[in-house]
């Protein structure tokens, strides 16, 4: 077990995982911290939907790989994973690639593929998310603290109208994310992020926040935009 602020510091997206079952006690334990996040006036319009080993889970699981591969494929011809740094295969960019070919080849094997819904009693908000996302992060908060790793996504998308006829899933249901779970073949550890100095102001748009220091020791990233 971790403390939440190393959890909350280590909790990477884990993309790799070994052929193993989650025992229900653990995944019990991951769910039910997931249902103790916060959501709009309290009404906890989440809902998960748990694949496991099911015929209906295999076939859930199959149909999401299909999925996940075509809009991997795309990705990888648009973001030129092909291209520049992508061709020297030490490159963290071909890293990546060979990571996400992995992922998606072996997906329905996933041993546990969570499907984060969001329960909607009224119209199509932009805000909506805030009521689901909450939940998802403490999912993988508790996966992380129990030695599991999981990644949320939103690859289920092109598969959204057939996965939810296969699992009864209502028309008024929104599959939020799609969050694949299983004990990572690799290790969780510091995630890697901007500098506070460039995230965090005091008081005024961009004006620094001098109290506002990493710990010694972090590593950051250039990922993202700007």
């Amino acid at each position: 077990m971790v403390d939440l602020l190393e959890g909350i510091c280590t909790t990477r997206a884990i993309r790799r995982y070994r052929p193993e079952p989650i025992p229900e006690d653990d995944l019990a334990a991951i769910l039910f911290a997931a249902t103790r996040a916060p959501s709009g006036s309290n009404r906890q319009p989440f809902r998960f939907v748990v694949l496991r080993d099911s015929p209906v889970a295999k076939e859930a699981k199959a149909l999401l790989a299909d999925g996940f591969q075509g809009i991997w494929r795309a990705k990888r011809e648009q973001d030129g994973y092909d291209a520049g740094s992508g061709r020297d295969e030490s490159s963290p960019k071909a890293r990546m690639a060979r990571t996400m070919d992995r992922f998606v080849d072996t997906f329905a094997d996933t041993p546990v593929v969570v499907l984060a819904c969001l329960q909607r009693y009224r119209a199509p908000m932009p805000t909506e998310g805030a009521s689901v996302y909450p939940a998802c992060q403490n999912l993988l908060l508790a996966a992380r603290a129990l030695g599991y790793g999981g990644v949320m996504t939103i690859w289920h998308a092109p598969v959204e109208t057939q996965l939810k006829a296969l699992l009864g899933i209502p028309d008024d249901v929104l599959v939020a994310a799609t969050i694949p779970l299983g004990r990572p073949e690799g290790h969780h550890g510091p995630v890697r992020r901007r500098p506070m100095q460039e995230l965090v102001y005091e008081d005024r748009w961009e004006d620094a926040a001098p109290w506002a220091v990493d710990p010694e020791g972090t590593r950051y990233t250039k990922a993202g935009p700007g």
